[in-house]
Protein backbone atom coordinates (compact mmCIF):
# COMPACT_ATOMS: atom_id res chain seq x y z
CA UNK A 1 0.00 0.00 0.00
CA UNK A 2 1.37 3.55 -0.66
CA UNK A 3 3.25 4.90 2.50
CA UNK A 4 0.86 7.85 2.49
CA UNK A 5 -2.56 5.86 1.86
CA UNK A 6 -1.89 3.60 4.41
CA UNK A 7 -0.83 6.62 7.41
CA UNK A 8 -4.06 7.94 6.17
CA UNK A 9 -5.92 4.50 7.00
CA UNK A 10 -4.16 3.96 10.47
CA UNK A 11 -5.38 8.06 11.47
CA UNK A 12 -9.01 7.33 9.93
CA UNK A 13 -10.75 8.21 13.01
CA UNK A 14 -8.81 11.47 13.30
CA UNK A 15 -9.29 12.43 9.91
CA UNK A 16 -12.73 12.25 10.05
CA UNK A 17 -12.99 14.09 13.36
CA UNK A 18 -10.78 17.11 11.67
CA UNK A 19 -13.67 16.57 8.62
CA UNK A 20 -16.70 17.11 11.03
CA UNK A 21 -14.91 19.62 12.43
CA UNK A 22 -14.26 21.62 9.51
CA UNK A 23 -17.94 20.97 8.17
CA UNK A 24 -19.32 21.41 11.13
CA UNK A 25 -17.98 25.18 11.04
CA UNK A 26 -19.46 25.59 7.25
CA UNK A 27 -22.59 24.70 9.08
CA UNK A 28 -22.74 27.11 11.62
CA UNK A 29 -21.31 29.78 9.57
CA UNK A 30 -24.02 29.68 6.70
CA UNK A 31 -26.43 32.57 8.00
CA UNK A 32 -23.93 35.41 7.95
CA UNK A 33 -21.37 34.23 5.47
CA UNK A 34 -22.11 35.68 2.13
CA UNK A 35 -24.82 33.90 0.15
CA UNK A 36 -22.97 34.08 -3.18
CA UNK A 37 -19.32 35.44 -2.59
CA UNK A 38 -17.84 38.03 -5.26
CA UNK A 39 -17.41 36.60 -7.90
CA UNK A 40 -13.10 36.79 -8.35
CA UNK A 41 -10.81 35.12 -10.50
CA UNK A 42 -10.58 31.60 -9.55
CA UNK A 43 -7.23 30.42 -8.62
CA UNK A 44 -4.85 29.38 -10.96
CA UNK A 45 -5.23 25.31 -11.67
CA UNK A 46 -2.44 23.35 -9.26
CA UNK A 47 -0.85 20.79 -11.25
CA UNK A 48 -1.32 17.59 -10.33
CA UNK A 49 0.97 16.17 -7.41
CA UNK A 50 2.95 13.15 -8.50
CA UNK A 51 3.34 11.93 -4.32
CA UNK A 52 0.98 13.54 -2.53
CA UNK A 53 0.53 14.55 0.80
CA UNK A 54 -2.34 13.28 2.88
CA UNK A 55 -5.98 14.10 3.33
CA UNK A 56 -4.79 16.86 6.42
CA UNK A 57 -3.22 18.91 3.97
CA UNK A 58 -5.59 18.20 1.19
CA UNK A 59 -8.13 19.49 3.85
CA UNK A 60 -6.15 22.71 4.61
CA UNK A 61 -6.01 23.28 0.84
CA UNK A 62 -9.22 23.39 0.53
CA UNK A 63 -10.02 25.42 3.44
CA UNK A 64 -7.85 28.05 1.93
CA UNK A 65 -8.60 27.86 -1.93
CA UNK A 66 -11.77 26.83 -2.36
CA UNK A 67 -13.95 27.14 0.49
CA UNK A 68 -14.21 30.62 1.19
CA UNK A 69 -15.38 30.77 -2.95
CA UNK A 70 -18.26 28.51 -1.86
CA UNK A 71 -21.76 30.14 -1.95
CA UNK A 72 -23.90 29.22 1.40
CA UNK A 73 -26.26 27.40 -1.11
CA UNK A 74 -27.31 25.21 1.69
CA UNK A 75 -28.58 28.09 3.70
CA UNK A 76 -31.85 30.38 4.66
CA UNK A 77 -31.63 32.83 1.64
CA UNK A 78 -29.88 31.45 -1.28
CA UNK A 79 -33.24 32.21 -3.05
CA UNK A 80 -32.47 31.08 -6.49
CA UNK A 81 -33.53 28.03 -8.98
CA UNK A 82 -35.77 25.75 -6.44
CA UNK A 83 -32.81 24.54 -3.79
CA UNK A 84 -33.14 23.00 -0.57
CA UNK A 85 -30.28 22.14 2.00
CA UNK A 86 -30.19 19.15 3.76
CA UNK A 87 -31.44 18.64 6.94
CA UNK A 88 -29.72 17.17 10.00
CA UNK A 89 -30.76 13.87 9.34
CA UNK A 90 -30.82 13.96 5.62
CA UNK A 91 -27.20 14.92 6.24
CA UNK A 92 -25.98 11.66 8.31
CA UNK A 93 -27.50 9.55 5.69
CA UNK A 94 -25.35 10.79 2.98
CA UNK A 95 -22.01 10.68 5.22
CA UNK A 96 -23.07 7.26 5.57
CA UNK A 97 -23.84 6.88 2.17
CA UNK A 98 -20.45 7.74 1.10
CA UNK A 99 -19.36 5.59 4.24
CA UNK A 100 -21.02 2.30 3.28
CA UNK A 101 -19.99 2.92 -0.62
CA UNK A 102 -23.20 1.04 -2.00
CA UNK A 103 -23.67 0.36 -5.28
CA UNK A 104 -27.34 -0.19 -4.76
CA UNK A 105 -28.31 -2.15 -8.22
CA UNK A 106 -28.50 -5.82 -7.59
CA UNK A 107 -30.49 -8.50 -6.20
CA UNK A 108 -26.81 -10.39 -5.33
CA UNK A 109 -26.35 -7.69 -2.78
CA UNK A 110 -29.93 -6.71 -2.37
CA UNK A 111 -30.05 -4.59 1.05
CA UNK A 112 -29.73 -0.94 -0.39
CA UNK A 113 -32.42 -2.04 -3.46
CA UNK A 114 -34.77 -2.92 -0.30
CA UNK A 115 -34.27 0.15 1.55
CA UNK A 116 -34.61 2.18 -1.60
CA UNK A 117 -38.42 0.29 -1.84
CA UNK A 118 -38.76 1.26 1.17
CA UNK A 119 -38.34 4.62 0.75
CA UNK A 120 -40.34 5.00 -2.26
CA UNK A 121 -43.11 3.17 -0.21
CA UNK A 122 -42.65 5.95 1.95
CA UNK A 123 -42.91 8.73 -0.77
CA UNK A 124 -45.58 7.09 -2.71
CA UNK A 125 -47.83 7.52 0.27
CA UNK A 126 -46.44 11.19 0.69
CA UNK A 127 -47.58 12.21 -2.40
CA UNK A 128 -51.16 10.40 -2.49
CA UNK A 129 -49.78 8.33 -4.79
CA UNK A 130 -51.73 5.10 -5.22
CA UNK A 131 -49.76 1.25 -4.97
CA UNK A 132 -50.13 1.07 -9.11
CA UNK A 133 -46.94 3.10 -9.30
CA UNK A 134 -44.11 2.11 -8.59
CA UNK A 135 -40.78 4.62 -8.31
CA UNK A 136 -36.94 4.45 -8.72
CA UNK A 137 -34.28 6.77 -7.53
CA UNK A 138 -32.51 8.78 -10.05
CA UNK A 139 -29.89 12.11 -10.11
CA UNK A 140 -32.09 14.88 -10.60
CA UNK A 141 -35.82 16.15 -12.36
CA UNK A 142 -33.91 15.82 -15.94
CA UNK A 143 -33.12 12.36 -15.62
CA UNK A 144 -36.82 12.20 -13.86
CA UNK A 145 -38.45 13.37 -16.85
CA UNK A 146 -35.98 11.95 -19.47
CA UNK A 147 -36.93 8.43 -17.82
CA UNK A 148 -40.77 8.94 -17.49
CA UNK A 149 -40.77 10.09 -21.73
CA UNK A 150 -38.58 7.28 -22.60
CA UNK A 151 -41.29 4.97 -21.14
CA UNK A 152 -43.99 7.24 -22.73
CA UNK A 153 -41.83 6.59 -26.10
CA UNK A 154 -42.01 2.99 -25.44
CA UNK A 155 -45.71 3.40 -24.96
CA UNK A 156 -46.08 4.86 -28.17
CA UNK A 157 -44.47 1.71 -30.29
CA UNK A 158 -46.41 -0.58 -27.69
CA UNK A 159 -49.63 1.43 -29.16
CA UNK A 160 -48.61 1.32 -32.99
CA UNK A 161 -47.01 -2.52 -32.27
CA UNK A 162 -43.63 -1.37 -32.28
CA UNK A 163 -40.88 -1.15 -29.96
CA UNK A 164 -38.79 2.04 -30.19
CA UNK A 165 -36.33 -0.06 -27.39
CA UNK A 166 -35.91 -2.67 -30.00
CA UNK A 167 -36.00 -1.48 -33.61
CA UNK A 168 -35.23 2.47 -32.61
CA UNK A 169 -36.87 5.65 -32.35
CA UNK A 170 -37.07 5.39 -36.27
CA UNK A 171 -39.93 2.87 -36.18
CA UNK A 172 -42.44 5.48 -34.16
CA UNK A 173 -42.24 7.92 -37.32
CA UNK A 174 -43.76 11.56 -35.90
CA UNK A 175 -44.16 11.87 -32.71
CA UNK A 176 -46.24 14.57 -30.72
CA UNK A 177 -45.19 15.70 -26.82
CA UNK A 178 -48.06 18.42 -25.44
CA UNK A 179 -47.74 20.74 -23.16
CA UNK A 180 -48.76 24.38 -21.59
CA UNK A 181 -45.52 25.37 -20.15
CA UNK A 182 -42.64 22.68 -19.84
CA UNK A 183 -39.79 22.82 -18.13
CA UNK A 184 -36.31 23.52 -20.11
CA UNK A 185 -35.42 19.46 -19.60
CA UNK A 186 -38.47 18.36 -21.12
CA UNK A 187 -36.78 19.49 -24.77
CA UNK A 188 -33.42 18.34 -23.23
CA UNK A 189 -35.03 15.05 -22.64
CA UNK A 190 -36.78 14.65 -25.96
CA UNK A 191 -33.58 15.95 -27.50
CA UNK A 192 -31.95 12.42 -25.56
CA UNK A 193 -34.23 10.32 -26.79
CA UNK A 194 -34.23 10.97 -30.19
CA UNK A 195 -37.75 12.15 -30.44
CA UNK A 196 -36.24 15.44 -31.10
CA UNK A 197 -37.05 18.77 -29.78
CA UNK A 198 -39.08 19.70 -32.50
CA UNK A 199 -41.86 16.72 -31.07
CA UNK A 200 -42.96 19.44 -28.29
CA UNK A 201 -46.05 21.24 -29.41
CA UNK A 202 -46.52 24.23 -27.32
CA UNK A 203 -50.43 24.71 -26.02
CA UNK A 204 -52.45 27.58 -25.46
CA UNK A 205 -52.21 28.30 -21.67
CA UNK A 206 -54.99 30.00 -19.77
CA UNK A 207 -54.84 34.08 -19.64
CA UNK A 208 -52.75 35.01 -17.81
CA UNK A 209 -51.66 31.85 -16.90
CA UNK A 210 -49.03 29.17 -17.39
CA UNK A 211 -51.64 26.52 -16.62
CA UNK A 212 -52.49 24.60 -19.84
CA UNK A 213 -55.90 25.44 -21.28
CA UNK A 214 -57.77 21.87 -21.53
CA UNK A 215 -59.99 23.10 -24.45
CA UNK A 216 -56.46 23.49 -26.30
CA UNK A 217 -55.43 20.69 -24.99
CA UNK A 218 -58.01 19.12 -26.50
CA UNK A 219 -58.16 20.66 -29.33
CA UNK A 220 -54.58 20.11 -30.10
CA UNK A 221 -55.25 16.56 -29.60
CA UNK A 222 -57.78 16.39 -32.11
CA UNK A 223 -55.55 17.83 -34.87
CA UNK A 224 -53.95 14.76 -35.62
CA UNK A 225 -55.15 11.72 -34.01
CA UNK A 226 -52.97 9.07 -32.88
CA UNK A 227 -51.50 8.48 -29.96
CA UNK A 228 -49.25 11.15 -28.14
CA UNK A 229 -47.68 12.50 -25.00
CA UNK A 230 -48.66 15.02 -23.16
CA UNK A 231 -46.65 16.85 -20.21
CA UNK A 232 -48.73 18.55 -17.42
CA UNK A 233 -46.71 20.93 -15.13
CA UNK A 234 -47.79 20.56 -11.58
CA UNK A 235 -46.05 23.56 -10.42
CA UNK A 236 -43.95 25.74 -13.50
CA UNK A 237 -40.64 27.64 -12.86
CA UNK A 238 -41.97 30.98 -12.98
CA UNK A 239 -45.15 31.18 -11.37
CA UNK A 240 -45.77 27.79 -9.42
CA UNK A 241 -48.43 27.11 -11.53
CA UNK A 242 -50.06 23.84 -11.77
CA UNK A 243 -52.53 22.27 -15.00
CA UNK A 244 -56.03 21.17 -13.76
CA UNK A 245 -54.42 17.45 -14.04
CA UNK A 246 -57.90 15.78 -13.41
CA UNK A 247 -59.56 17.96 -16.49
CA UNK A 248 -56.10 16.47 -18.32
CA UNK A 249 -56.66 13.11 -17.29
CA UNK A 250 -60.19 13.39 -18.29
CA UNK A 251 -59.31 14.11 -21.78
CA UNK A 252 -58.04 10.24 -22.28
CA UNK A 253 -61.73 9.28 -22.45
CA UNK A 254 -61.66 10.92 -26.00
CA UNK A 255 -57.90 10.81 -26.88
CA UNK A 256 -55.17 8.37 -26.80
CA UNK A 257 -52.35 9.69 -24.93
CA UNK A 258 -49.32 8.97 -22.19
CA UNK A 259 -49.65 11.34 -19.50
CA UNK A 260 -46.50 12.47 -17.60
CA UNK A 261 -46.44 14.86 -15.34
CA UNK A 262 -43.75 16.98 -13.96
CA UNK A 263 -43.98 18.20 -10.39
CA UNK A 264 -40.72 18.53 -9.39
CA UNK A 265 -41.43 20.73 -6.27
CA UNK A 266 -45.13 21.15 -6.94
CA UNK A 267 -45.77 17.64 -5.84
CA UNK A 268 -45.01 18.61 -2.19
CA UNK A 269 -48.29 20.84 -2.15
CA UNK A 270 -49.65 17.65 -1.25
CA UNK A 271 -48.22 17.90 2.20
CA UNK A 272 -50.24 20.88 3.24
CA UNK A 273 -54.14 20.57 3.55
CA UNK A 274 -54.57 24.06 2.13
CA UNK A 275 -52.80 23.68 -1.17
CA UNK A 276 -53.64 19.96 -1.56
CA UNK A 277 -56.15 20.63 -4.12
CA UNK A 278 -53.89 21.98 -6.61
CA UNK A 279 -52.40 18.36 -6.72
CA UNK A 280 -55.22 16.53 -6.85
CA UNK A 281 -55.40 13.98 -10.02
CA UNK A 282 -51.56 13.15 -9.49
CA UNK A 283 -52.27 9.77 -9.42
CA UNK A 284 -53.77 9.77 -12.61
CA UNK A 285 -50.46 10.29 -14.34
CA UNK A 286 -48.85 6.95 -16.49
CA UNK A 287 -45.11 9.12 -14.78
CA UNK A 288 -44.56 11.88 -12.68
CA UNK A 289 -41.06 13.54 -11.70
CA UNK A 290 -40.44 14.67 -8.57
CA UNK A 291 -37.32 16.52 -7.28
CA UNK A 292 -36.11 15.36 -3.64
CA UNK A 293 -33.20 17.91 -3.74
CA UNK A 294 -35.68 20.92 -3.75
CA UNK A 295 -37.94 20.64 -1.30
CA UNK A 296 -37.24 17.26 0.87
CA UNK A 297 -34.27 18.92 1.55
CA UNK A 298 -31.68 16.31 1.10
CA UNK A 299 -28.47 16.65 -1.01
CA UNK A 300 -27.69 16.71 -4.49
CA UNK A 301 -28.45 14.72 -6.25
CA UNK A 302 -32.29 12.96 -5.62
CA UNK A 303 -34.77 13.07 -6.86
CA UNK A 304 -37.18 10.06 -7.82
CA UNK A 305 -39.26 8.77 -10.86
CA UNK A 306 -42.48 7.20 -10.43
CA UNK A 307 -44.35 4.91 -13.03
CA UNK A 308 -47.72 2.92 -13.66
CA UNK A 309 -45.89 0.64 -16.57
CA UNK A 310 -42.95 -0.80 -14.61
CA UNK A 311 -42.82 -3.42 -17.33
CA UNK A 312 -42.51 -0.84 -20.01
CA UNK A 313 -39.62 0.66 -18.19
CA UNK A 314 -37.74 -2.18 -17.88
CA UNK A 315 -38.09 -3.05 -21.43
CA UNK A 316 -36.60 0.59 -22.26
CA UNK A 317 -33.56 0.17 -19.38
CA UNK A 318 -33.00 -3.68 -19.04
CA UNK A 319 -29.33 -4.59 -19.02
CA UNK A 320 -28.62 -7.98 -20.59
CA UNK A 321 -25.60 -9.60 -19.19
CA UNK A 322 -24.62 -12.83 -17.11
CA UNK A 323 -23.12 -10.84 -13.80
CA UNK A 324 -26.13 -9.25 -13.50
CA UNK A 325 -28.60 -11.65 -13.25
CA UNK A 326 -32.12 -12.68 -15.00
CA UNK A 327 -34.44 -9.68 -15.07
CA UNK A 328 -36.94 -11.53 -13.48
CA UNK A 329 -40.75 -10.26 -12.43
CA UNK A 330 -39.71 -8.12 -9.84
CA UNK A 331 -36.38 -6.22 -11.62
CA UNK A 332 -33.18 -5.04 -10.36
CA UNK A 333 -32.89 -1.47 -9.95
CA UNK A 334 -30.03 -1.85 -12.76
CA UNK A 335 -33.07 -2.69 -15.48
CA UNK A 336 -35.25 0.49 -14.60
CA UNK A 337 -32.38 3.33 -15.09
CA UNK A 338 -29.87 4.27 -17.44
CA UNK A 339 -27.59 4.05 -14.48
CA UNK A 340 -25.71 0.97 -13.93
CA UNK A 341 -23.48 2.41 -11.18
CA UNK A 342 -25.82 3.77 -8.60
CA UNK A 343 -25.64 5.12 -5.24
CA UNK A 344 -27.38 4.52 -2.20
CA UNK A 345 -29.00 7.80 -2.65
CA UNK A 346 -32.18 6.89 -0.94
CA UNK A 347 -30.49 6.49 2.73
CA UNK A 348 -30.48 10.28 3.09
CA UNK A 349 -34.52 10.31 1.91
CA UNK A 350 -34.72 7.45 4.52
CA UNK A 351 -33.12 9.14 6.72
CA UNK A 352 -35.14 12.42 6.63
CA UNK A 353 -38.67 10.71 6.09
CA UNK A 354 -37.71 8.39 9.58
CA UNK A 355 -36.35 11.17 11.17
CA UNK A 356 -39.29 13.71 10.84
CA UNK A 357 -42.18 11.92 9.35
CA UNK A 358 -44.72 13.32 7.65
CA UNK A 359 -45.13 16.59 9.72
CA UNK A 360 -41.69 17.48 9.86
CA UNK A 361 -41.37 17.99 6.30
CA UNK A 362 -44.77 19.67 6.14
CA UNK A 363 -44.27 22.05 8.90
CA UNK A 364 -41.02 22.69 6.37
CA UNK A 365 -43.62 23.19 2.83
CA UNK A 366 -45.89 25.26 4.98
CA UNK A 367 -43.25 27.67 6.87
CA UNK A 368 -41.17 28.35 3.26
CA UNK A 369 -44.76 28.84 2.01
CA UNK A 370 -45.29 31.58 4.60
CA UNK A 371 -42.35 33.55 3.51
CA UNK A 372 -42.84 33.42 0.04
CA UNK A 373 -46.46 35.09 1.01
CA UNK A 374 -44.33 37.59 3.30
CA UNK A 375 -41.93 38.24 0.94
CA UNK A 376 -44.43 39.30 -1.80
CA UNK A 377 -46.36 41.86 0.11
CA UNK A 378 -43.31 43.54 1.39
CA UNK A 379 -42.49 43.81 -2.18
CA UNK A 380 -46.04 44.57 -3.00
CA UNK A 381 -45.97 47.51 -0.97
CA UNK A 382 -42.70 48.67 -1.89
CA UNK A 383 -43.42 51.15 -5.15
CA UNK A 384 -39.72 50.28 -6.47
CA UNK A 385 -40.86 47.18 -7.31
CA UNK A 386 -44.19 45.02 -9.17
CA UNK A 387 -44.77 41.34 -8.75
CA UNK A 388 -45.15 39.44 -12.08
CA UNK A 389 -47.97 36.70 -11.00
CA UNK A 390 -49.66 36.26 -7.74
CA UNK A 391 -47.51 33.84 -4.87
CA UNK A 392 -49.33 30.91 -5.58
CA UNK A 393 -47.07 28.79 -3.34
CA UNK A 394 -43.30 29.05 -2.89
CA UNK A 395 -41.94 31.18 -5.54
CA UNK A 396 -42.10 35.06 -6.00
CA UNK A 397 -41.91 36.72 -9.76
CA UNK A 398 -41.20 40.30 -9.40
CA UNK A 399 -39.52 42.97 -11.51
CA UNK A 400 -39.09 46.91 -10.86
CA UNK A 401 -41.69 49.02 -11.51
CA UNK A 402 -39.41 51.74 -13.28
CA UNK A 403 -37.51 50.65 -16.27
CA UNK A 404 -37.04 46.97 -15.53
CA UNK A 405 -34.10 46.61 -18.30
CA UNK A 406 -32.22 43.66 -17.80
CA UNK A 407 -28.48 44.94 -17.27
CA UNK A 408 -30.87 46.96 -14.25
CA UNK A 409 -32.11 44.04 -12.72
CA UNK A 410 -28.81 42.40 -13.19
CA UNK A 411 -27.49 45.10 -11.20
CA UNK A 412 -30.02 44.80 -8.54
CA UNK A 413 -29.33 40.94 -8.05
CA UNK A 414 -25.33 41.39 -8.00
CA UNK A 415 -25.73 44.13 -5.48
CA UNK A 416 -27.55 42.31 -2.92
CA UNK A 417 -25.72 38.65 -3.81
CA UNK A 418 -24.39 38.41 -0.50
CA UNK A 419 -27.44 38.75 1.22
CA UNK A 420 -29.58 37.17 -0.61
CA UNK A 421 -29.22 35.06 -4.30
CA UNK A 422 -32.32 35.65 -6.80
CA UNK A 423 -32.15 34.28 -10.10
CA UNK A 424 -33.01 35.97 -13.38
CA UNK A 425 -36.16 34.84 -15.89
CA UNK A 426 -38.53 36.86 -18.17
CA UNK A 427 -42.47 36.02 -17.66
CA UNK A 428 -44.59 37.36 -20.73
CA UNK A 429 -41.77 39.04 -22.79
CA UNK A 430 -40.98 40.82 -19.08
CA UNK A 431 -37.43 40.51 -17.14
CA UNK A 432 -37.65 39.74 -13.70
CA UNK A 433 -36.52 38.03 -10.99
CA UNK A 434 -37.27 35.01 -9.00
CA UNK A 435 -37.46 34.01 -5.49
CA UNK A 436 -37.43 30.37 -4.89
CA UNK A 437 -38.42 28.95 -0.62
CA UNK A 438 -37.53 25.45 -0.05
CA UNK A 439 -34.87 25.74 2.46
CA UNK A 440 -35.58 24.01 5.79
CA UNK A 441 -33.67 26.54 7.84
CA UNK A 442 -35.31 29.65 6.42
CA UNK A 443 -37.47 31.64 8.86
CA UNK A 444 -39.40 34.94 8.95
CA UNK A 445 -35.93 36.62 10.12
CA UNK A 446 -34.40 35.96 6.63
CA UNK A 447 -37.36 37.26 4.67
CA UNK A 448 -36.74 40.88 6.54
CA UNK A 449 -33.47 40.20 5.82
CA UNK A 450 -33.77 39.60 2.01
CA UNK A 451 -36.61 42.40 1.64
CA UNK A 452 -34.69 45.31 3.04
CA UNK A 453 -31.30 44.41 1.18
CA UNK A 454 -33.67 44.43 -1.84
CA UNK A 455 -35.24 47.37 -1.07
CA UNK A 456 -31.67 49.58 -0.62
CA UNK A 457 -30.56 48.09 -3.96
CA UNK A 458 -33.31 49.38 -5.86
CA UNK A 459 -33.17 52.98 -4.21
CA UNK A 460 -29.33 52.93 -4.89
CA UNK A 461 -30.29 51.63 -8.19
CA UNK A 462 -33.46 54.31 -8.98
Amino acid sequence: MDRTLAADLARLPELLDATRRAAAEALATLGERPVVPPQDAPPPPAPLPAHGTGTEAALAEFRARWEPRLSASAGPRYLGFVTGGATPAALAGDWLTAAHDQNSNSAMDGAGQHLERETVTWLRELFGLSDAHTGTFVSGATMSNTAGLAIAREWLGERLGVSPAQDGVAALGPVRVLSGAPHSSVAKALSVLGLGRAALVPVPTLPGREAVDPAALDRALADAPGPAVVVANAGTVNTVDFDDLRAVAALRERHDFWLHTDAAFGAFAALTPEHAHLVAGLDASDSVCVDLHKWLNVPYDSAVQFTRRRDLQSRVFANAAAYLGPLGPDPDLVHLTPENSHRLRALAAWFTLRAYGREGHREIVERDIACARSLGERLDRDPAFRLLAPVRLNVVCFTLAGNPAPERLTALREAVAAEVFVTPTVLAGTAGLRAAFSNWRTTPADVDRAAEALRAAAKEIA
